[in-house]
């Protein structure tokens, strides 16, 4: 089973694999149709209504499945509840550090599932949160821009914390569709970071058993240090160097 972490964008193709392996998880505990679990941070009420049936449907068209949403307000927490039963776990998009603080109780439990073969899909700030050290947001290094304002989650100086710990990679997504690769890049250049990967939009990296795809439509952008300062590389599968957090 593998850990998915998608950029941003509504393409089917990014839930494709990780619905096939909830369903051989599902398969392996007497399951015809796989419970999803899906946890989801939202502003509003409309927006959790709107959230929720976007992932729900998206779902259910790209496979047969059975999503389980769980919808909390920003500042909330989840519980053990989301974890109960289901063959994967699709963490979604929205604001970042509120993302973070949901998890914060059920960080060990995620982690022991996903040991133990749970799918994973981050989508966009659930793919962000699932690095050993996530970067959670923010605009300026000591002052200085370095991405536009309207991307900063909420933060002004760019902030990297404790995240799930499912990967080694420190993760930026909507990379260049919302310009993120550049705070990527500041932040290892100001040594806030070792590096990382970007991923864009309609585009999912594949973290499995000793291996790593790229899957979609997108780039996935490697950011690391080198003795003249950041190199920076479009990646194939085979030039990926990193693996699980596990």
């Amino acid at each position: 089973m593998s850990i998915h972490l998608a950029g941003g964008g509504w393409s089917p193709e990014l839930f494709v694999e990780f619905l096939a392996e909830s369903a051989a998880r599902a398969a392996g505990a007497g399951r015809a149709i796989p419970r999803v679990g899906v946890l989801l941070v939202a502003e509003d009420d409309d927006a959790a209504v709107e959230a929720s049936t976007k992932y729900a449907e998206m779902l259910a068209a790209v496979a047969p499945c059975d999503p389980i949403v769980t919808v909390l307000d920003e500042g909330d927490f989840a519980t053990s509840a989301l974890l109960t039963d289901i063959d994967g776990l699709v963490v979604g998009g929205g604001l970042t550090p509120a993302y973070l603080v949901a998890v914060t109780p059920i960080v060990d439990e995620i982690r022991l599932l996903v040991a133990d073969g749970l799918p994973y899909l981050g989508f966009s700030a659930g793919a962000a949160i699932a690095a050993d050290e996530a970067l959670i947001g923010g605009w300026r290094i000591e002052g200085i821009p370095v991405v536009h304002e309207d991307n900063a989650e909420d933060l002004d100086e760019v902030a990297v914390e404790p995240g799930l710990g499912l990967v080694d990679l420190t993760i930026e997504v909507h990379a260049a569709q919302w310009g993120n690769l550049a705070r990527l890049i500041a932040a290892t250049a100001a040594g806030l970071v070792s590096g990382g990967i970007g991923v864009d939009e309609d585009t999912v990296l594949i973290v499995g058993d000793g291996e790593l795809r790229v899957s979609g439509i997108g780039n996935v952008w490697q950011v690391r240090e080198g003795d003249d300062g950041v190199i920076v590389s479009i990646l194939g599968a085979d030039t990926l160097e990193a693996g699980s957090g596990e």
